[in-house]
């Protein structure tokens, strides 16, 4: 390196945005995803013995895959090599490998490619890397917001450990915009920041754990904020909601306001009014709620205000649920809002659920009842001799595959739990039932 690009490398250095120049050197100043490095744990480990294998870190923009990399960069051994899969191609990959052999046949040291958006290479491009990563010439580092098992070949999968990083927790992006504004050497403390707690907040929910989303809105804050009478650049929520171009939105998560759009949006669900639940949907959306707490309220609405009036709500709900996981943001809001519409405006019955509850209170007041000797398994060492299963009624044997017999405690002879309501398909289980026990010899 000369002079000029020395000093050229040192200017990037100090006017590079706020995110990139708090990026972290070592484990230690790693905020978040402690479930894959923390002191127990594998990948930690390998990083402290700089015994890495290839692997992928898959998860959101913003939670560190980058950091991470340039982590091991700075404490690594071996040659670390970058390349961006939305610029690079085939000739950049054989640079890199062929002076990655030269440097293990002349001083038998290793290379790390890091490969960032690698489920932009194609098919062609991904399998080239296959043979050096299998005889140990580069060792893959490859970082991913796709799901890997979509994106990228099977036999790369095969030859790699995958990470997934996860959003940033609140407490950690406050924890870094705290460092950011803080910390002379490599944030903004020089500017002599407060950083008003209300818009710490705002910017803790709002990112959804995007720490670099969280970072760039306080840069600019700070960079466009007129210093006040005591001397300081004062940060406040309003400042807050126009750099990250959100608006304040009244919900505490932990607070009446959370609870209450809750309530409503399921309200509205059952109560058949799709425009309301759609509203509330987005209310919880716009504010940052968790796709994940979204789906789960959906699905139990699917179940105990639908029910059997129409079976495919949970399904539809369910398949929802794993479909944003997948998926993520911002395209995980189209999912969730054809679920909820689909929930709205299903028919309706809570017969299912009542028939829980009932047979619990049943359950709780009459303690543990015999099973009629019929239906007791007949299999289990010397049952047989003892007369369980003696005199059961193999329903496929009869008509209707049903037959009249004991089926409930002798006790509760005749007591019903599930009572199908005149909606939707409950219609159809009524009149199946009805059927079938009239026909029944």
């Amino acid at each position: 390196m000369d002079l000029f690009e020395y000093a050229r490398s040192n200017n990037m250095k100090k006017e590079s945005p706020l995110a990139a120049r708090l990026r972290p050197t070592t484990l230690e100043e790693v905020v978040g995803q402690q479930h894959i490095i923390g002191p127990d744990k594998l990948l930690y480990r390998a990083i402290k013995a700089d015994k890495l294998s290839s692997v992928i870190f898959y998860g959101p923009p913003g939670t560190g895959k980058t950091t991470l990399a340039k982590v091991i960069a700075h404490t690594t051994s071996a040659e670390f090599k970058q390349i961006n899969a939305t610029i690079a191609g085939k000739k950049d990959m054989e640079e890199v490998v062929e002076a990655a052999k030269q440097l293990r046949g002349a001083y038998n040291r290793k290379t790390i490619l890091f490969i960032d958006e690698i489920h932009r290479f194609n098919k062609g491009q991904q399998d080239y890397l296959l043979p050096f990563v299998e005889d140990g010439t580069v060792i893959l580092i490859g970082a991913t917001t796709e799901n890997p098992y979509f994106e990228v070949n099977g036999a790369l999968l095969s030859r790699s450990v995958i990470f997934e990083l996860k959003p940033l927790s609140p407490d950690d992006i406050k924890a870094l915009l705290k460092r950011a504004v803080t910390d002379t050497e490599k944030g903004m403390g020089s500017y002599d920041v407060v950083l008003e707690e209300d818009a710490l907040d705002f910017l803790a929910d709002v990112s959804g754990g995007d720490a670099r989303s969280a970072l760039n809105a306080v840069e600019l804050g700070v960079l466009t904020t007129e210093r006040s009478e005591d001397g300081k650049i004062h940060i406040d929520l309003k400042t807050a909601s126009e750099c990250i171009q959100k608006r304040v939105v009244k919900y505490d998560k932990t607070g009446d306001n959370h609870y209450d759009t809750v309530s409503a949006f399921i309200k509205s669900m059952r109560g058949s009014d799709p425009d309301a639940a759609v509203y509330y949907l987005a209310k919880m959306l716009y504010a940052g709620e968790s796709v994940t707490f979204i789906a789960r309220r959906m699905m139990i609405c699917a179940s105990e205000d639908v029910g059997n009036a129409d079976p495919q709500a949970l399904v539809v709900a369910t398949n929802a649920a794993m479909a944003v996981e997948r998926v993520g943001m911002p395209e995980a809001q189209i999912i969730l809002s054809q679920a909820v519409a689909y929930i709205a405006t299903a028919p309706k019955s809570n017969a299912a659920c009542e028939a829980i509850f009932s047979a619990m209170d049943t359950v709780k007041q009459t303690g543990n009842l015999p099973v009629p000797t019929h239906l007791q398994d007949a299999h289990y060492k010397g049952s047989a001799k003892l007369g369980h299963g003696i005199g059961y009624l193999y329903a496929h044997d009869h008509p209707n595959n049903y037959v009249k017999q004991q089926y409930l405690p002798y006790e509760l002879n005749g007591k019903e739990f599930y009572n199908p309501s005149g909606n939707g398909y409950e219609v159809k289980i009524r009149e199946h039932m009805a059927k079938i026990k009239k026909e029944a010899k």
